[in-house]
């Protein structure tokens, strides 16, 4: 016997929000007769949800013919992704490249709210890491991509994460706002961060901003490998190449103020 699945109504209304979207997106402007006749609902359901979305700037609606087509507002949503996409698409050649030379793994990471998520992750034939961290989100304080995101995003963002109890993950973590408001003016200074077996034992990483034409810093790249391969010297090093890649990730994204092996 087979089981009937039903929908929530909150569930189903954003089903037909969505699908309202993909109609407006092939046939462009449309009536509340036409919606309705299209998705098989009441008018009085598609005035309804044409209004949500009118109010959210989702659609648009002409005020002679009284239609609807899509609205500005998806352009918002679509440059989150295009913003990402146009990130992968300058960084993995780069990542490649990285990766070969340091023989460790490179990984590329966005800002999502307050955590890091990796995006793209090249992995040399000589890196030691075996698993695939694409996906994972990782906390700021304790990672080198993290730190990137802390050192340059907006003041109240940045004191909104180091007021709340940081976790700690090994005895390494800097879990203090006042060492970690130190370090990331270092970070500043300097270009890149790095972490030494902050949120993994035997783990070590450095990480560099990635900025958009207008400055801002839409992401971080960074190599990360074994402690023991990672000393204090090649920290220096690598953090020289990952900056010169971060550098080059950036320029392919409009952002010339500096020049890439400079």
């Amino acid at each position: 016997m087979c089981a009937v699945v039903r929908r929530s109504p909150s569930v189903q209304s954003v089903d037909r929000a969505i699908s309202v979207m993909e109609l407006l997106a092939r046939q462009g402007w449309s009536g509340v007769t036409e919606v309705a006749n299209e998705l098989e609902i009441h008018k009085s359901t598609a005035y309804r949800l044409l209004t949500t979305l009118r109010d959210r700037r989702l659609v648009e609606q002409d005020a002679a013919t009284e239609k609807y087509r899509l609205g500005f507002g998806m352009l918002l949503l679509a440059s989150a992704v295009s913003a990402d996409l146009d990130i992968l698409r300058c960084a993995r050649p780069i990542c490649d490249r990285l990766s070969e030379q340091t023989g460790e793994t490179v990984t590329i990471t966005v800002l999502e709210e307050d955590e890091a998520v990796i995006v793209h992750q090249s992995v040399s034939r000589a890196s030691a890491v075996s698993v695939d961290w694409t996906g994972l989100h990782t906390p700021l304080h304790a990672t080198a991509a993290g730190k990137v995101f802390l050192a340059y995003m907006p003041e109240d963002q940045r004191l909104r994460v180091l007021n709340r109890k940081l976790e700690r993950f090994t005895e390494n973590t800097m879990v203090s706002a006042s060492g970690l408001k130190s370090q990331l003016q270092e970070i500043r200074d300097q270009g890149y961060s790095h972490t030494v077996e902050e949120l993994e034992i035997g783990l070590s990483a450095v990480g560099a901003p990635i900025r958009r034409s207008g400055g801002e810093v839409v992401g971080a790249v960074s190599v990360s490998g074994p402690a023991f391969r990672l000393s204090p010297e090649d920290l220096l090093a690598a953090g020289a190449q990952v900056r010169d890649a971060a550098d080059e990730i950036s320029w392919c994204l409009g952002y010339h103020a500096t020049i890439p092996g400079e």
